[in-house]
């Protein structure tokens, strides 16, 4: 075998397996499916997982079922009479519940059973998704339309009521989006073709996504409400802020505009921080929905509105909201560095003609020191050459006798000899010193 030879990459299997994780169920018709998600309202994507596996191993060990393997984020197993298949997703838990068999009234959440109130009292979250899903069985196309019409039309709201032909035109299928008074939003499935368990499992599990999705795509919705307010806000200031700066010599200091601008900037960097998460969840989440609704493969049931059409015209909305302000928010904070830019190119504009003004001030004290400095050389030299003087007229002064001078005769003599060396010695000394400097 190769693996013999060669050993597997250690992350091979566990991305092999991913693919296989979350297998489309089986249900027959007649049938009903019962979905709950649910979310912990503040940083949800950062929940306790063993909360969450401690949550499902009390529901299971109530049914008598086998627990998860210790790190599982998705578990499936046949219980008392139903299956439950349970998925930890990135920011929310899920439970869908399964059974076969004629109903005893539609949408009656007789599945609801199967959680007991202590278990969904003691939860790790609060819910955000519930659906019921109902799966019919009727003999011809007629007779779905019929049903749907007759029995589904007081249940269902009609001016929110999305239906489409599924499965290869095999199943109608239709669900109004509206959360009724149990708490439940309700999905129905009438099959009058061949249609095996698989097929059928494969679009209830489409119609559960397509709302769960749905619903948490929105979530970025109110987020997008509170920072849109808010750009309003910062806009207007931003503007005021640019306004004054035009002014030229009546406005602010350039200092104090950059300081409330940084303050803005502080504004939007915050603002950005805190919906960055919820924008790209909702992104992320209205791909799905979009993906799930073209995988039904609608085809028109004459006087029905499509999936597609319903979130094209509602779902859609509310989305291109939250895209909206994302985008306010990108080009509002690209819009404050632009202006950040010109009052720091300003101000150092500013500097720049302060630090030329002081450099010629200091020129001009150079200048001032070396006309000093040259000043008080030549006082020096005169100083020196005075003490010089009347030091070699001490020196010289015995001598005057013996070559025929008189004493002030010698020293006038002296003078310009003393004058000269000091003056020569002074210039000398300043070279030495320019040198090493």
């Amino acid at each position: 075998m190769i693996r013999d030879i060669l050993p597997d990459h250690p992350q091979r299997q566990a991305l092999t397996d991913e693919l296989h994780a979350r297998p489309a169920p089986e249900l027959g018709a007649p049938g009903r499916a019962l979905f709950i998600a649910l979310q912990a309202p503040d940083a949800a994507a950062v929940r306790d997982a063993e909360a969450d596996r401690a949550h499902l191993a009390g529901i299971i060990a109530r049914h008598g079922g086998t627990p998860p393997e210790a790190e599982a984020d998705q578990y499936l197993a046949e219980l008392d009479g139903f299956r439950l298949k349970w998925e930890r997703h990135t920011e929310f838990v899920s439970y869908t519940l399964y059974e076969e068999g004629p109903a005893g009234r539609l949408f009656d959440a007789a599945l609801a059973r199967h959680f007991p109130e202590d278990w969904l009292a003691a939860a790790p979250g609060r819910l955000i998704v519930a659906i019921e899903v109902e799966v019919v069985h009727v003999e011809a196309l007629e007779a779905a339309e019929a049903f749907l019409e007759e029995t589904l039309g007081p249940v269902l709201a009609r001016d929110s009521l999305a239906a489409a032909r599924v499965i290869d035109g095999n199943a109608l299928a239709a669900g109004d989006f509206r959360v009724q008074p149990d708490g439940f939003t309700r999905f129905a499935m009438i099959v009058h073709g061949p249609a095996g368990p698989r097929r059928i499992g494969r679009v209830v599990q489409r119609l559960i996504e397509i709302e769960s999705y749905r619903t948490l795509a929105m979530l970025a919705l109110p987020v997008a409400r509170r920072t849109a307010a808010r750009i309003n806000q910062i806009e207007g200031e931003l503007g005021a802020l640019v306004a004054q700066a035009a002014r030229g010599r009546d406005a602010p200091p350039d200092a104090e505009l950059l300081d409330r601008l940084t303050r803005q900037s502080a504004d939007l960097e915050e603002l950005a921080v805190a919906s960055a998460f919820r924008f790209g969840a909702g992104a992320a989440y209205e791909a799905i929905v979009h993906e799930r609704i073209a995988m039904l493969r609608e085809q028109r049931l004459e006087g029905r509105q499509l999936f597609s059409e319903f979130m094209n015209r509602r779902f859609q909305q509310a989305m291109r909201t939250c895209h909206a302000a994302q985008r306010r928010l990108g080009e509002l904070a690209a819009r404050a560095s632009r202006t950040a830019e010109l009052l720091r190119t300003r101000v150092s504009v500013a500097v720049e003609a302060q630090n030329q003004e002081l450099l010629a001030s200091m020129n001009r004290r150079a200048a001032m020191q070396l006309r000093l400095q040259q000043t008080v050389e030549g006082l020096s030299v005169v100083a020196i050459s005075y003490y010089g003087v009347s030091l070699m007229g001490y020196l010289l002064g015995p001598l005057a006798g013996r070559i025929g001078l008189a004493k002030g005769e010698l020293t006038a003599a002296a003078v310009l000899p003393v004058v000269a060396l000091v003056w020569w010695s002074v210039r000398r000394i300043r070279k030495r010193v320019d040198s090493k400097e």
